[in-house]
């Protein structure tokens, strides 16, 4: 587990910080303490999908896996630099959920993504373990065919389905495909 982090480690450029401001020689300084686990949440904080790559997702998942920590997270963000980043702020109709939707990437929706072009793509909530009914949460997208998605620019507004009446509204807040196209749109 142990080498598994020092090779995500060594993928880190030497100038990212991670949300807390930490660098991968931090993670480093961690990992010579033992501190598995703080150090596997400190990778997962890094931001920069330009230099992350689904290897270094994998190698964030099994070392999860190795300690018996959820590693579904570290999966999404791998599937996220083959497929592109998309996240929308979500505004659910009120009245047409009954139950709440988990955070966790479980469902797939279908999104109107122009002109009545119904795509799929699963949804995980940020920053909540799910979203109740007429709630409102950032959730990134995971669409199942991307590029039927590649259009898209931030401020455009795409619709949530699930059934008959509209589920929710969402604004695309932040784009980034990575279909030979890196660059956010």
């Amino acid at each position: 587990m142990t080498e598994l982090l020092r090779r995500a480690a060594a993928l880190v450029p030497a100038d990212a910080r991670s949300d807390a401001g930490c660098s991968a020689a931090d993670v480093l300084e961690y990992l010579d303490q033992d501190e598995w686990e703080f150090a596997l949440d400190l990778l997962g904080d890094f931001d920069g999908i330009a230099w992350q790559t689904p290897e270094y997702w994998k190698l964030l998942a099994a070392a999860a896996e190795e300690m018996y920590l959820p590693s579904a997270w570290f999966h999404w963000r791998g599937a996220e630099t083959r497929n592109g980043l998309i996240r929308v702020d979500l505004q659910l109709v009120p009245g047409a959920r009954k139950t709440p939707i988990s955070g966790a990437g479980v469902l797939r929706p279908l999104w109107d993504v122009g002109g009545g072009d119904l795509r799929t793509a699963r949804m995980w909530v940020e920053s909540k373990p799910e979203l109740e009914p007429g709630g409102r949460a950032v959730v990134r997208l995971l669409p199942l065919s991307p590029e039927a998605w590649r259009h898209l620019a931030e401020g455009d507004v795409i619709t949530m389905h699930e059934a008959p009446p509209v589920a929710g509204e969402a604004t695309v807040i932040q784009y980034h495909g990575c279909w030979g196209d890196t660059t956010a749109r």
